[in-house]
């Protein structure tokens, strides 16, 4: 008998592939029916579906005010810290993995795939302008290699996401002891993803700290991912009141994901705190040629006044 994706829906055993689950979900949403292949007759997972789209949006253009901010400054090596991105990827590379094997909410699954998505342009941006800096001149081949490596990305970004919630569907047929086992590696991949979740936000903090500044980082960046995490958790807990099993199973399911998503919603505030403090700091810095420039004319007019005194 097929698992349903949303406990506590029940799940008719005919249910064997697309075609037919088409035909059987009478009730439910096409619109989330035809891309994510779930039955969804109900004002609270239809909400849940919804707001973890929201959540996929927020942390799909998280990375862009950050794109652009280290485009204008092209400093984002000197104000991002490379432990904060590589913890980051480590975390989604590890959610994916316990998504995918504990068979968790679809959203979930697409959800975080747009979250590598993000990572890896960040990534590449942090790597392409520390070459670029170190070698202190514009290189073509290396403007090339990234576009190439975007476009690929975006392509693999628009058809993986539906490749493997079919897989999904097809794993459903597994033996229960096969299952079973690829469950537990499931949950120790999404408690993995928990701890380098939370990791992650500790090497920017401590860079940050140790600048005394935030200069360089797009605080949109922040903004969004908190805006994120807080949706992704409310499209998790808003199932709740449809289910018709035990409460208390479904939320020991999704701990781990819940745990991370919320652990780092509160470590952002603390990002958000430095943010606050170090503003004095960023805005001196970026005042200060301005200042330069606006004092050097005025030298300039005294010079020639007392020449012509002279004269």
């Amino acid at each position: 008998m097929a698992i349903a994706r949303f406990p506590g829906k029940s799940v008719d055993a005919n249910w064997s592939s697309p075609t037919v689950d088409r035909f059987l979900c009478v009730n439910g949403t096409p619109w989330i029916l035809y891309l994510l292949e779930e039955c969804v007759d109900n004002v609270w997972e239809y909400s849940s579906v919804v707001v973890g789209l929201v959540s996929m949006c927020c942390i799909l253009l998280s990375c862009l005010p950050q794109v652009h901010e280290s485009y204008l400054n092209g400093k984002v090596d000197e104000a991002m810290s490379f432990g904060f991105l590589l913890f980051l990827f480590s975390a989604d590379i590890t959610n994916f993995a316990g998504c995918y094997l504990t068979r968790q909410l679809p959203i979930q699954v697409v959800a975080v795939i747009f979250y590598i998505f993000s990572d890896l342009i960040l990534i590449s941006q942090f790597i392409y302008y520390k070459i670029k800096n170190n070698l202190n001149r514009e290189n073509p081949v290396l403007k090339w290699l990234c576009c190439l490596w975007c476009g690929a990305g975006t392509l693999l970004l628009l058809v993986l996401p539906k490749l493997i919630i079919d897989n999904i569907k097809t794993s459903e047929s597994l033996t229960p002891t096969s299952s079973k086992s690829l469950e537990v590696s499931g949950y120790i991949c999404g408690y993995l993803a928990t701890v380098f979740y939370l990791s992650s936000r500790f090497p920017q903090l401590y860079k940050n700290f140790q600048r005394q500044s935030t200069e360089g980082t797009s605080y949109l960046l922040f903004v969004l991912a908190m805006m994120g995490n807080g949706t992704y958790s409310l499209s998790i807990i808003m199932v709740l009141p449809a289910l018709k099993d035990s409460k208390k199973n479904f939320i020991f399911k999704h701990l781990a994901w819940l745990i991370g998503s919320m652990g780092v919603l509160i470590l952002d505030f603390f990002v958000t705190i430095q943010y606050v403090v170090y503003r004095k700091n960023n805005s001196g810095r970026r005042h200060t040629p301005l200042a330069a420039l606006e004092v050097e004319p005025l030298m300039y007019e005294e010079d020639e006044l007392s020449v012509l005194e002279q004269t």
